[in-house]
């Protein structure tokens, strides 16, 4: 019989996006804001342009890369990216969660792009990352929100690729050591790794994407929103914070406060280092758990974001219909004792749980959740048993 633990998270923000904020931050750090003003005012373009040097700096992009600020979060930077890139040769799609099938569908059924060849595989696997072939453009997520597996690195990536690699990495930026060598368009968005706000995207080109940009003009229209060129030359004011449409200011406000943490923890290294711990924090308690265990079954392949967890009991014979309705209860069960939020499956993955342990998180407050996450499958387990009786 499990005890009800004492002991309560601070912090009850385990979403896996919006994620939670960074320790330590309170309302009073948006007062400097540039709220009322134009941000094309000579003190809007510093915020923005610092924001984007800091991105820079602080994930050591190389200088030759091109880093802008974009509309619709991580979507709107990814499908910028798609809009503008690809259709010159076929594509090589790689999905195996949620957003990654998205960016098939955006390829499919939207650009219908002849001769492209999909990598579909279950939640919790990764397609066979040495059967992709270069000679096309490639497009993936490096990790996966919604199934808890990620590529393990960029080996796999040659450095004498023809086609452009595309990587949606909102989730893995700040916590991954990423390869900048070996993406060409990388996307991701403040309400992720860094608990920033949401409706901004970052988008970053190496220097093969933007010459690509200026050679190749797509079939389709490019709606003003997407259009990074102008006469066939790259519009340089993007990425130098002369954003295409009006940001806000307040949410740009809250990012340049989240990167001066990660300046102050030692930049990404720090990020990804608290998110490796907390993260090592679930593994062991889900290698000692009897009803629970990762989505991902690969070691190697597991997020260290996005714990996504899956039924290994009886639990996991329940038709999937049931299963959904259990992790709901447990969820539930959290909320009314207010110990956790959002801790269920992305409702569009195989059921179970999601605990977030980016590094916004507080490992003190994971160690605190985990003791009742198995009080409530008990609770849950027991109350069922009786109604069986």
């Amino acid at each position: 019989m499990i005890e009800k633990p004492k002991n309560k998270p601070v912090c009850l923000n385990f979403s896996s996006g919006p994620c939670t904020k960074r320790p330590g931050w309170s309302v009073e750090v948006l007062k400097n804001a540039l709220l009322g003003r134009s941000h094309r005012s000579s003190e809007g373009k510093l915020k923005l342009s610092t924001a984007i040097d800091e991105t820079k700096r602080l994930l050591s992009i190389p200088e030759s890369y091109s880093v802008g600020i974009v509309p619709a979060s991580d979507t709107g930077a990814i499908e910028m990216a798609m809009w503008n890139l690809l259709g010159s040769r076929p594509v090589e799609v790689l999905s195996w969660e949620v957003f990654g099938k998205d960016w098939k569908k955006d390829v499919e059924e939207q650009l219908k792009i002849p001769g492209s060849i999909y990598h579909d595989v279950e939640f919790g696997l990764l397609p066979d990352l040495e059967n992709i072939n270069f000679d096309n453009d490639v497009i993936f997520t490096w990790n996966g929100t919604t199934s808890g597996a990620r590529v393990p690195n960029a080996d796999w990536i040659p450095d004498n690729r023809h086609g452009v690699t595309l990587c949606d990495a909102t989730s893995a930026v700040f916590a991954q050591d990423l390869d900048w060598s070996k993406l060409d368009a990388t996307t991701f968005s403040w309400q992720k790794v860094l608990g920033g706000e949401a409706a901004h995207g970052i988008l970053i080109l190496s220097p093969k994407a933007v010459n690509l940009l200026e050679s190749y003009t797509p079939e389709w229209p490019i709606p003003k929103i997407f259009r990074l060129t102008k006469d066939q030359k790259l519009i340089e004011g993007v990425f130098r914070g002369e954003t295409l449409n009006t940001p806000s200011m307040l949410c740009v406000e809250d990012y340049l406060d989240v990167l001066k943490w990660v300046d102050s923890i030692g930049g990404y290294k720090g990020t990804i280092e608290r998110a490796n711990n907390n993260f090592s924090i679930i593994k062991d308690w889900v290698d000692q758990s009897d009803w629970l265990t990762f989505l991902c079954d690969d070691d190697a392949n597991l997020s260290n974001t996005s714990v996504c967890l899956k039924f290994s009991n009886e639990l996991s014979e329940l038709s999937e219909d049931d299963q959904r309705s259990f992790a709901k209860s447990i969820g539930k069960t959290l909320v009314d004792e207010e110990v956790a939020f959002d801790i269920v499956n992305h409702r569009s993955a195989p059921p179970g749980l999601r605990i977030w342990a980016g590094a916004t998180v507080e490992s003190e407050d994971i160690l605190r959740l985990l003791p009742w996450i198995d009080w409530a499958h008990q609770k849950l387990v027991n109350k069922t048993g009786d109604k069986n009786a």
